[in-house]
């Protein structure tokens, strides 16, 4: 069965072979270190990993390593990353701080100083302060805070709007590039188009942007969705009008080629419970996903992918109510996120897209037997019905054992009948 008629048997929850997703979507993905030991473990071409999102260091499953794992996704992703840099066709080598060679984009530039910390620059520009931090031992990115303490009374809110703007015609001539090598194929192409996370705290310290300025501190954002409705309105208000108009000019290239768009990774819940009241939820973001996932679905066949971690039990209706039809990763370990309930509650409703494993304690540091017995449990929950498509809890960090992600992985094929 083809990734795209699994995709249907899941949207339509109808009971049948399981979707695997690893590497889709930036919050689906498998750290660069383990990529490569997955290529070593499989006998596949030693090369260098190629680094598709370089904030979290996450690499490329490329197609031999797909058909090996049964991975039937494909990402289909637009030109800018998170540091502000284009990542299209050209790319370097570059010995990451554990002394692994991986493939980065040409204004992927970094420094490193006398503590062993490893800095990234905003769009590779170094006349400027760098814009994330890995630490010494560390294997991805931190933003950096480089704006002064907030002054509300000589904030300007143009400020917060630098970052949004009209896509650029090289940056559709690349989506149109992808398009033509992807249209025909079977798996699931997952569009990670940008523009529309309202709020995502990664985003909001503008690592982007060379010199941010405005409300870019974490604390006073977090204080602002209570204490400063009024300015976040205004910024979401601007975004989401180069939003509708972006997300009008990427269908006109891509049409229906990709089959889910990655809306936001705006998180909402802690390990034990919402940080964010459904009062303010719908009073400040829903609004704004809203008319996002309306245009989408009265324009195009694209589902729409809400990721948020934690323990959101009490929100999901809120998510549901605001139009998205898939949400991960399913953190069922944090509190009150029992797999079963958030089965019986919600599972007709929207689409689990994760929580296949836990991430935090049985994949990395549980044995082969206990991963391989609790992803069957998983897709034994999550699978009734349909309404479910494989992937683990959020990303696959480095560290874990390759025997855990291969035992996962025929965990998969076993339930599906696929070995």
């Amino acid at each position: 069965m083809t990734g795209k008629e699994k995709l249907k048997l899941a949207l339509n929850h109808e009971e049948g072979p399981i979707l695997l997703d690893i590497g889709g979507m930036p919050t689906t993905g498998i750290h660069c270190k383990v990529v490569e030991s997955l290529r070593e473990f499989y006998g596949l071409k030693k090369r260098p990993v190629k680094i598709l999102e370089p904030v979290q260091m996450l690499g490329l499953v490329e197609d031999d390593l797909k058909d090996a794992m049964g991975i039937q996704t494909t990402p289909l992703w637009s030109a800018g990353t998170m540091f502000g840099f284009k990542q299209k066709d050209k790319f370097k080598e570059w010995r990451t701080p554990w002394g692994q060679v991986v493939l980065v984009a040409e204004d992927f530039v970094t420094t490193t100083d006398e503590d062993g910390k490893t800095y990234i620059y905003s769009c590779g520009d170094t006349n400027y302060p760098p814009a994330g931090c890995m630490p010494k031992n560390g294997v991805y990115f931190d933003n950096i805070n480089r704006v002064p303490e907030f002054d509300e009374d000589n904030y300007d809110v143009r400020d917060n709007f630098e970052e949004f703007g009209p896509i650029s015609d090289e940056d559709l001539d690349w989506l149109k590039k992808q398009k033509e090598a992807l249209e025909n194929s079977d798996d699931v192409i997952m569009g990670n188009l940008g523009g529309t996370a309202f709020g995502d705290i990664a985003l909001v310290p503008g690592p982007q942007l060379k010199q941010p300025k405005g409300l870019r501190d974490i604390t006073e954002w977090y204080i602002s969705i209570k204490a400063r409705q009024d300015i976040l309105h205004e910024i979401f208000s601007y975004q989401l009008k180069y939003a509708i108009e972006n997300l009008e000019k990427m269908y006109a290239v891509l049409g229906d080629t990709i089959q889910v768009a990655y809306i936001c990774g705006t998180d909402f819940g802690t390990q034990n419970g919402p940080f964010c009241s459904n009062e303010i939820f719908n009073d400040l973001y829903a609004p704004y996903y809203k008319k996002v996932n309306d245009w989408i679905h009265e324009n195009t066949k694209w589902k729409t992918f809400k990721h948020c971690c934690g323990s959101i039990f009490s929100l999901i209706p809120e998510l549901i109510n605001a139009g998205f039809d898939i949400l991960n990763p399913v953190q069922w370990t944090a509190k009150n996120m029992d797999k079963t309930k958030l089965k019986e509650a919600y599972g007709d409703r929207i689409v689990f897209w994760g929580g296949g494993v836990d991430t935090q304690k049985t994949l990395p540091f549980g044995t082969p037997k206990q991963v391989h017995d609790e992803v069957l449990e998983c897709c034994k929950v999550f699978g009734k019905n349909g309404g479910f498509v494989f992937n683990t809890i959020h990303n696959i960090q480095p560290g874990v054992p390759v025997e855990n992600v291969v035992a996962m992985i025929n965990a998969v094929k076993e339930y599906n009948g696929e070995r």
